[in-house]
């Protein structure tokens, strides 16, 4: 088994970390706690300087205008750009917008790339993805409320959804909802693209996240559609296929996540090190010499590294044979390498005392924003019953095994 970087990005890594590290990091010392609008013109300076050096999209192809990694590159890539906050963002390739571009390539029609997929692409705009509704669990996306009927030439949408990430200041959105409620429940959603400036669109707040309100690319919205009106080009994809186009978009964005998520966990158990290194409990007693110190910082390489290659396996079945046959990979590193993660940051913050929970460390904002690790994109709990649903379909007895 070969363990050797791919040889596209076996030079280009150290250059993205110092890349990150000398020009991305510094931003987060008071980046992180102002409105989005007063960060957005150094962040488009950096996206230009990134666009410069060829950089643009690691996951894009390159007939797209991106670098064309595969999903292995990518994670390799992501998992350097995960050391900051601003990272992804900075390189293009930030949730919503990377998935978003994921299924505009694959589903959109002539029209729509040329009005959304274009300008997206170039940076130019943002989106954002609206499925998850208040009054349904987001665990079971066959299940909302939203509605789309045909209104003459069009389509009159209703409902509303919440943690619509990027939604305030996004150009359009991807809006799941019922096209056809009496089909099967695979078949009754339809998604559509809708922009934020037609009429009975409305931005009601974005959600606070354990007291940061969040604004711009870091918002979670809730919306409402009110008779929203949206022409007949507006459906994407075939229509009853929401479903469906909305579970290859969550595929490679769960292994996008789990490698953002090594990322942050290398960063805090470097902040982690350093802090053990230097900071003294009393004149010659460095913190790093007391024993369950030195257990964390042990404990935290050898998750990481486990962690990373179930991620990077998990990649590679999907590069070699697809979403489906890596399902089990998928779910496993999805839950695995969320916990990792967090277990990592809050052991970082403990040895950082209360320095550890004050906004003077990047660490109290990975921890209240990527708590949500082990919720979204399907929570830790159902990806657990379906590793294990799967696994011990080969234990039933002959014949009453199913696929699934």
């Amino acid at each position: 088994m070969d363990f050797s970087l791919p040889a596209r990005v076996a030079g280009l890594l150290p250059e993205i970390r110092r890349f990150v590290a000398e020009r991305v990091v510094p931003l987060e010392a008071d980046g992180l706690h102002r409105p989005f609008r007063e960060v957005e013109p150094r962040l488009a300076e950096l996206r230009r300087e990134v666009r410069a050096r060829g950089w643009w999209m690691p996951q894009v192809p390159t007939r797209w205008g991106g670098m064309g990694l595969s999903l292995v590159e990518h994670g390799l890539v992501s998992a350097e750009l995960g050391r900051s906050p601003f990272g992804h963002y900075a390189f293009g390739c930030q949730a919503p917008d990377a998935g978003n571009v994921e299924i505009l390539i694959d589903h959109a029609t002539p029209e729509q790339r040329e009005r959304w997929l274009a300008p997206l692409l170039a940076g130019e705009i943002r989106s954002c993805f609206a499925m998850t509704e208040p009054g349904r669990p987001g665990s079971n996306p066959t299940w909302i409320d939203t509605r789309a009927v045909p209104d003459g030439d069009g389509w009159r949408i209703d409902g509303r959804k919440w943690f619509t990430s990027g939604a305030d200041g996004a150009a359009f959105a991807v809006v799941m909802a019922v096209t056809d409620p009496d089909a099967t429940r695979h078949r009754r959603a339809s998604l559509l693209v809708v922009p934020t400036d037609a009429p009975g669109w409305e931005l009601v707040r974005n959600v606070g996240v354990m007291g940061h309100p969040g604004d711009g690319w870091a918002s979670h919205g809730e919306v409402r559609l009110t008779g929203c009106r949206v022409g007949a080009e507006a459906l994407l994809g075939e229509r009853g296929g929401g479903f469906t186009i909305a579970q290859e978009r969550l595929g490679p964005g769960r292994i996008h996540h789990a490698m953002r998520w090594i990322g942050i966990a290398e960063r805090a158990l470097d902040l982690l090190c350093r802090r053990a290194a230097s900071r003294e409990l009393a004149p010659g007693d460095p913190l790093g010499a007391r024993g369950p110190v030195a257990e964390w910082i042990a404990e935290s390489r050898a998750e990481i590294d486990a962690a990373r290659l179930a991620v990077l396996h998990a990649a590679w079945r999907m590069d070699a044979d697809g979403p489906r046959a890596a399902r089990t990979e998928i779910s496993a590193v999805k839950f695995h390498a969320a916990g990792v993660m967090l277990r990592t940051v809050d052991r970082a913050i403990q040895a950082h005392g209360a320095l550890g929970v004050s906004d003077d460390s990047v660490l109290s904002w990975f921890y209240a924003q990527e708590r949500a690790a082990r919720i979204y994109d399907g929570p830790d709990e159902v990806h657990k019953a379906l590793v294990a649903r799967r696994l011990l379909r080969d234990y039933a007895p002959a014949g009453e095994r199913e696929d699934g």
